[in-house]
C-alpha cells in the first residue's frame, strides 16, 4: 500500500524488483491516499513528527543510508516542492490500472517525484512529466476525476486503515502487516518461509 508522496515508498519500490526476482513472488501495489490514512488514524508525516526531536532525524538518515546499501538502490532526490498534494496522482494511479498502464505509470510518477523531482500537483507539470514516459498524461488525469476512480481510491484507503495501516509504505504477507521500508527484509523472509 503506497502513496507517491512517501520517499520511503519510493525506496521500497526501487528495492522490490530484486526481492521479486529472489523470491519469485510478485508484489501487488495498492494505491492509497496517505493524507486520508493520516486523517483516519490521527497520524502525521515524519517531517512533522521529527521536527525539533534531538537525534531521531539523524538516526532516520543513517537508517536510510543502511537501506540504500543493503538493497543496492539509488537514494532519492529531495523534492523541493514537498509536501506535494498527491490526491490527483493517486487517483490517476487508479485510472492507470483501469487503462492497463499501471506499472509504467508507477515508474513515471515515482521518477518525477523522487528521481527528477517536479511539482507533480500542478496538472500541467504532471501531464508533461507523464507524457515524457510515453503515457497519455492528459487522459489519465482527466479519468482521475471520474466518480468510479475516486470511489476506488477511497475504498483502498479505508481498507488499508481497517487492516491496520497508518502510513506508507505498508506491506501485507497474508494477514501479517509490516510498516516502513526497513521491514522489507522481514517481508522477504516471511515470503520465503511461506513458499518452502
Amino acid at each position: 500500500m503506497f502513496d507517491f508522496g512517501s520517499p520511503n515508498a519510493f525506496l521500497s519500490h526501487e528495492a522490490i524488483p530484486a526481492i521479486e526476482q529472489r523470491t519469485r513472488v510478485k508484489f501487488e501495489y495498492v494505491p492509497v491516499l496517505l493524507g486520508g490514512i493520516f486523517k483516519a488514524t490521527n497520524n502525521k508525516s515524519p517531517a512533522e513528527t521529527l521536527a525539533g526531536v534531538k537525534n531521531k532525524p539523524e538516526f532516520q538518515a543513517l537508517e536510510t543510508e543502511r537501506f540504500i546499501k543493503r538493497f543496492n538502490v539509488q537514494p532519492y532526490v529531495w523534492n523541493p516542492f514537498f509536501p506535494v498534494n498527491t490526491l490527483n496522482l493517486m487517483r490517476a494511479a487508479i485510472a492507470a490500472q483501469l487503462e492497463d498502464v499501471f506499472e509504467k505509470y508507477v515508474e513515471a510518477a515515482f521518477h518525477h517525484m523522487w528521481r527528477e523531482p517536479k511539482k507533480m500537483d500542478d496538472p500541467e507539470v504532471a501531464v508533461k512529466a507523464l507524457s515524457a514516459f510515453g503515457l497519455n498524461g492528459a487522459k489519465l488525469l482527466t479519468r482521475a476525476q471520474d466518480a468510479d476512480v475516486k470511489a476506488k481510491l477511497i475504498a483502498n484507503t479505508q481498507s488499508a486503515v481497517e487492516r491496520g495501516a497508518f502510513g506508507s509504505p505498508t506491506f501485507f504477507v497474508g494477514n501479517e502487516m509490516f510498516f516502513g521500508k526497513e521491514q522489507l527484509r522481514e517481508v522477504e523472509e516471511l515470503v520465503v518461509a511461506n513458499s518452502e
